[in-house]
């Protein structure tokens, strides 16, 4: 009989043992007992690549009992033994990696002492026979180990968990609020200006009113979902279980000589991740978000990303902030199927969140290692490798990796109010951070010294009075002489003789006046005649000389005598003391002077004032943009105050909670507490509930500022203009300014714009559409200071469904309520044949028994009572409080372990 060796199969390892990357591989051999006697020891001869594990280390494993495991280096084959017992077919088993592959194989028996010998066999019966055959095997090399199987995990309990929620409306029932609010947005349809008692009554339940009919029969089934006053919520949680860890790809190499050692330093960094998404193919996108990379765990990334996305409601449920997602409209009143329709929104979403949390922290850990012979960095990780053998060893640097699963339950349904609020934020103050600038120093800056005018000057000129006889004998000039008929003249009349004539009137020209200086007008010049007996005048009029004495125009002097007596002198010396003042043109040129200084000075001081406005701003920009934010709880919570305080004025404007202030409404308070779980209320301020076009803003003009606030005046340039002072104001918001710009067209254009700088962080959501922006808040609190309305959700108690719709039909009026139910697909069949009013009174029937049963309670909390519970297939169809959806991410860790291994030199394949 021919020797058959048959594969038999490879499955899997016990639990607890090896880990889900091995399989337990079994062979059969079959013979005669003269092929297989009993005592002998039958081996498989695999390659030496296989990386078979020794079955001394894999204890526990029955069919691994008595199998021996040996290596032959010089022959690249590895031997798999066990002793052949008893008579019949005889089967080895080993454990190796999970991939399979097809390799040689060879059969070897040995008696007690002796080596093994290689025998031929087939491998069916009637087969070839040969001593070595290729069968199914191992595939060489290391296995692609991830960690075990997450069916070894159950009963793990979860170290986080995080509360989610889809909002579906319910369409059918016309509320008064929103019904007349939208009737009062068409002034001209057949349903303008409906009034709140038209909400109540037969004609009102079963819409044969005709402007409800016409509200009803304007908006279609999506739309109507805005109309209703009521909805659901569903509940669902994420939890979050940490299972298995294992080593990743390797991150570096180090190679040790024989007999040497290396100190390892790692340093471990983190670095925040700018994203760049292609939204639409051979398209960038321009949409950049924030990486979630502060975080370094998949719960707290999406514990983040929560409290940031602007596209969720949120909700304090059982004092744990609930993400709610809107969902779209449901014709359908059914649990069951806003149950279904609910969970798969939740898997979308969550398994979308929580592939890009994974993906950031993933990117989020880098490690550089450096080869150091001393440091000094005690923050960092030393390691020391040694290498004790005498061959050069190669060390992988490999990230240790985790593997977390996450699962997803339905915990809950609630029934709901919905209202609208308009101008939600009109009410919230906003946070003023002051913040005092300097004066700029002004003191390197010399002040001009400005220039006087020179005071008037006194010039004596010496002049002389000549004896010029025209007539008669006087020649030794002895006579005195006195005016003649002509002024100009002096006469004397001898005794005897001719009467002797001598000149009186002496006109001079004065020399020069000094530089810029020009003779005063209207001071008469003061004259000195040094005792001479001489008598004179010098008066303009007198003298006939219209500019003056002296004359400016001709820089002249003249002076006539009265009565002389030269006393036998041919001349006589006086002195003339003009008064000197500045020319008009001296004085022009002084002032230029000082003006030119003075505007040198200013042009000066407004360039460090320029300079310290830019520093200014640029300083209050970096502190305004690093501004510690407001935690989002403590800004939900004051949300959620503001919209109930609105929601409180709405009930007392429809007499449904009083209006003096003076008045206790306790019992009414008491009542909505009773049948509202006010604390739980949510909210919705979405893209599509953001203010709309009927609140158009103003036109841009050059004087616009947004709805930011500015420091008083306009910042001007060094040339010139008035610099806006800084020292001792406050500030508060982020700066914005108008600028100019020119369209397409040619045409300028004026835009609102933010300031920003090299140093700041992105502006806030909302800048460009000029914003009301509140400095430390986050985007959720600008939307919702900028909304023209938000959708208020109350969530009615568990058990207070019935009277909560009693108490809603009296304040949201009865609209539609006798209008015949649509039945939906999925719907119970309670509901064929039924109006939309007792659709609901069965819907609040069910959840009253469903939201008191405490077994429904005790459900949703099973995971922490029994632990983790692998759900088959990772998800099925969503049940009342069931389990439905389970999938498993992986995460880096900080932790790098160094491995030697070993290279094949030729192939560069890594050796078991």
């Amino acid at each position: 009989m021919t020797l058959v060796l048959t594969f038999v199969g490879a499955t899997q390892v016990p639990s607890g043992t090896v880990g889900a990357a091995y399989n337990l591989w079994t062979y059969k051999a079959e013979g005669t007992s003269q092929d297989l006697p009993q005592g002998n020891r039958l081996a498989l001869a695999l390659a030496g690549d296989i990386n078979v594990l020794d079955p001394a280390a894999v204890p526990g494993v029955p069919a691994l009992e008595g199998t021996s495991l040996q290596k032959d280096p010089s022959e690249a084959r590895q031997y798999v033994s066990r002793e052949i017992r008893g008579t019949g077919p005889q089967t080895i088993a080993f454990i190796a990696p999970v991939r399979a592959a097809t390799g040689e194989v060879l059969l070897m028996k040995s008696t007690p002492g002796n080596p093994f010998v290689s025998m031929p066999f087939a491998l069916s019966s009637g087969g070839q026979t040969s001593h070595s055959q290729r069968i199914t095997v191992p595939a060489p090399g290391l296995p692609a180990y991830a960690g075990r199987p997450v069916a070894d995990f159950a009963g793990q309990l979860p170290y986080a968990s995080e509360l989610f929620g889809v909002y579906h409306p319910l369409s059918g029932w016309l509320g008064a609020y929103t019904s007349i609010a939208a009737s009062e947005a068409h002034p001209s349809s057949p349903f303008a200006n409906l009034a709140f008692n038209r909400f109540f009554g037969p004609e009102a339940r079963k819409l044969t009113y005709a402007p409800l009919a016409a509200l009803a029969e304007h908006y279609d089934d999506a739309e109507s979902g805005g109309l209703s006053p009521v909805g659901l919520v569903n509940l669902f949680r994420e939890y979050f279980f940490e299972f298995d860890t294992f080593l990743g790809p390797p991150v570096g190499h180090i190679w040790v000589s024989p007999g040497g050692s290396v100190e390892v330093v790692e340093s471990s960094t983190r670095r925040t991740l700018v994203e760049k998404a292609a939204e639409v193919s051979e398209e960038v996108s321009r949409k950049t978000e924030e990486s979630l990379t502060e975080q370094d765990d998949v719960a707290d990334a999406v514990k983040e990303e929560n409290s940031r996305d602007t596209k969720l409601g949120v909700s304090a449920t059982g004092g744990v902030n609930a993400a709610i997602y809107h969902a779209d409209v449901s014709a359908s009143f059914s649990t069951q199927n806003t149950v279904k329709r609910g969970s798969e929104a939740t898997h979308k979403h969550t398994r979308t969140q929580a592939a890009k949390a994974t993906s950031e922290i993933k990117r989020n850990f880098k490690t550089s290692f450096r080869t150091v012979t001393e440091t000094t960095d005690t923050s960092s990780r030393r390691y020391i490798l040694q290498n004790t053998t005498n061959e050069l060893v190669n060390y992988e640097l490999r990230r240790k990796l985790r593997k977390v699963g996450l699962q997803l339950q339905h915990v809950g349904s609630r029934l709901c109010w919905q209202v609208f609020i308009g101008d939600p934020g009109r009410d919230l103050g906003l946070g003023d951070m002051v913040h005092v600038v300097e004066a700029p120093d002004l003191t390197a800056i010399p002040k001009p010294e400005k220039q006087t005018y020179p005071q008037d000057q006194k010039v004596t000129h010496p002049l002389e009075l000549k004896f010029v006889l025209t007539h008669g004998a006087d020649t030794d000039a002895e006579n005195t002489y006195k005016p003649d008929t002509d002024p100009n003249v002096g006469i004397f009349k001898p005794d005897v003789g001719h009467n002797d004539l001598i000149k009186f009137r002496f006109d001079f020209t004065l020399p020069p006046p000094p530089e810029g200086f020009e003779i005063k007008k209207g001071v008469p010049p003061q004259v000195d005649v040094h005792g001479a007996q001489v008598q004179f005048t010098i008066d303009a009029a007198t003298l006939n000389m219209g500019g003056g004495n002296p004359d400016p125009a001709t820089n002249a002097f003249a002076l006539r005598l009265t009565y002389a007596n030269f006393q036998g002198n041919k001349s006589l010396p006086i002195d003339v003391t003009i008064v000197y003042t500045l020319k008009a043109e001296t004085k022009a040129a002084i002032d230029k002077a000082n003006d030119d200084a003075e505007n040198a000075y200013k042009k000066e001081v407004t360039r460090l004032q320029h300079e310290a406005y830019g520093k200014a701003v640029r300083e209050r920009l970096h502190l305004v943009s690093t501004m510690r934010s407001r935690t989002p709880e403590d800004l939900r919570s004051e949300e959620r105050r503001v919209v109930f305080r609105n929601l409180i004025r709405r009930l007392e404007e429809a007499d449904q909670y009083p209006k003096k202030p003076d008045d206790w409404p306790y019992p009414e308070a008491e009542g909505i507490q009773h049948l509202f779980d006010v604390d739980e209320m949510l909210y919705f301020v979405a893209p599509d509930f953001w203010r709309p076009g009927p609140v158009p803003p103003p036109p841009v003009t050059n004087t616009s500022t947004g709805r930011y606030p500015l420091p008083p005046g306009d910042e001007s340039s060094p040339t010139g203009g008035t610099v806006a002072p800084l020292q001792g104001q406050t500030v508060g918001g982020w700066y914005s300014r108008a600028e100019k710009y020119r369209a397409a067209d040619g045409d300028t254009e004026w835009r609102v714009d933010y300031l920003i700088t090299e140093q700041t962080r992105p502006a806030p959501l909302g800048s460009s559409l000029g914003w009301l922006i509140q400095i430390d808040a986050d985007e959720r609190r600008n939307e919702f200071l900028n909304a023209a309305w938000v959708k208020a959700v109350l969530p009615v108690r568990p058990g207070q469904e019935q009277a909560a719709l009693k108490w809603l039909t009296g304040v949201e009026g009865e609209a539609g309520l006798d209008v015949n139910y649509v039945p939906q697909s999925g719907d119970p069949d309670s509901y064929q044949n039924k109006k939309v009013g007792e659709v609901l009174a069965l819907l609040t029937t069910h959840l009253n028994a469903v939201n008191a049963d405490y077994t429904f309670t005790q459900a949703s909390e099973k995971v922490f009572e029994t632990g983790f519970d692998p759900l088959a297939g990772g998800f099925r169809p969503a049940k009342p409080y069931e389990v439905f959806d389970q999938w498993v991410e992986v995460l880096p860790t900080d932790q790098v372990a160094a491995v030697a291994v070993k290279y094949d030199p030729k192939t560069g394949q890594q050796l078991p």
